[in-house]
């Protein structure tokens, strides 16, 4: 509140982040600009559209103050279990169904970068949980939702939703964001047993038989983090839907990858995503296949 304490505080800073490469159309990629006198509209020499600092992002064409988008993204990355659209909505001033759009938008500037994890000691674990979903024992795991992460131990974590937990399915994720250097630690799951066929050094601890930890070989690490996502499912969000779920993860992993930096270095990272950002409209957002109207997308709305 003191670093954006009016609306023009946010508009010039977010300002310099966008065009900190030189000026731009957002609508033909012109590079000559006019600014109008009110400081907030801007009209392309080339194709002569008016636009914001807002237009071509995440934020849009929104009514929405960017002083309130500044609180939303400080709240929502500095909330170790994440921050619901309920309360949100409370401290930002806005209905409840504009704080879930708002979260999303977000969110989906928090989408995990690409590249390979091995880490200082080139130890990476790997290891799937399951979320949602209701009687467990008479339904087994059909009802939830399978999560599929992997971590570099006192690392950076990878974490994706997946359709089901089969070779077919874990081994390519682990070849795409596992370096073949890296030593790959799981429990005695039977998909994991392939990995020495693609080259992985492997090591497994038998859970099943209450083993959790032979010498270096352990995936504490790894359920530490589930643990800490589940805290903010259970906590904050109580139930997540599966269509939004990949981007409630992104949101867990930013947070947790980013946990040594301070909060201006975060805030700075996702303002940099935000201003890089395509659009990401409302339809969109809450399309459901076979349906094209709202259908039960308010209801997932409510309950998020």
């Amino acid at each position: 509140m003191k670093a954006f304490r009016s609306e023009d505080y946010c508009r010039k800073y977010f300002e310099k982040i966008r065009f900190a490469d030189g000026d731009y159309c957002p609508h033909c990629r012109h590079g000559k600009i006019n600014r109008f006198s009110d400081g907030m509209r801007y009209r392309c020499a080339s194709c002569k559209r008016d636009f914001t600092i807002k237009t071509g992002t995440l934020f849009g064409e929104s009514k929405i103050p960017l002083k309130k988008w500044f609180i939303a993204i400080f709240l929502l990355t500095q909330s170790k279990k994440g921050i619901s659209s309920v309360s949100l909505a409370k401290f930002v001033g806005v209905s409840q169904k504009t704080a879930w759009f708002m979260d999303h938008r977000i969110r989906e500037a928090l989408k995990q970068n690409d590249g390979q994890l091995f880490g200082d000691a080139g130890i990476v674990e790997a290891d799937e949980t399951y979320v949602g979903g209701k009687h467990r024992r008479k339904h087994g795991f059909q009802k939830k939702a399978v999560i599929f992460g992997m971590i570099e131990r006192g690392g950076l974590v990878k974490a994706f939703h997946v359709p089901h937990r089969g070779t077919e399915m874990l081994l390519p994720k682990i070849k795409e964001h596992i370096s073949p250097k890296a030593r790959i630690m799981t429990d005695e799951a039977k998909v994991y047993q392939k990995l020495p066929r693609f080259g992985y050094t492997h090591g497994s601890v038998k859970h099943g038989k209450r083993r959790w930890v032979y010498k270096d070989i352990n995936t504490n690490s790894i359920e530490s983090f589930w643990a800490l996502f589940k805290r903010g499912y259970h906590g904050t969000h109580h139930w997540m839907s599966k269509k939004h779920l990949q981007r409630y993860i992104d949101e867990c992993v930013f947070r947790f990858n980013m946990r040594t930096n301070t909060p201006d270095v975060v805030f700075l990272e996702i303002a940099k995503r935000i201003a890089n950002s395509g659009k990401l409209s409302y339809k969109a957002l809450t399309y459901e296949k076979g349906n094209k109207e709202k259908g039960s997308a308010w209801a997932q709305i409510k309950t998020a």
